[in-house]
């Protein structure tokens, strides 16, 4: 069995957590469910920014073809 994922220990990380708790009253589901939708977001700009650099890219190499053949 592999071993778990281990992460660096921050005294930071902590205090982000007791700060979510906190902000979900103690309520341990409600900071799942926060935690949850602040994935989400991250996720769906993620993907927005992906698209932009994908869209970019592509305006780039257009740009790089019409000046070779000229």
């Amino acid at each position: 069995m592999p071993d778990p994922a281990s992460f660096p220990y921050s005294p930071s990380y902590e205090q982000a957590c007791d700060r979510l708790i906190a902000m979900c009253n103690g309520d341990a589901r409600s900071t799942i469910k926060a935690l949850i939708l602040a994935n989400e977001y991250l996720e769906i700009e993620l993907s927005a920014l992906r698209t932009k650099a994908s869209h970019l890219g592509a305006a780039a190499r257009r740009a790089r073809e019409r000046g070779d053949a000229a």
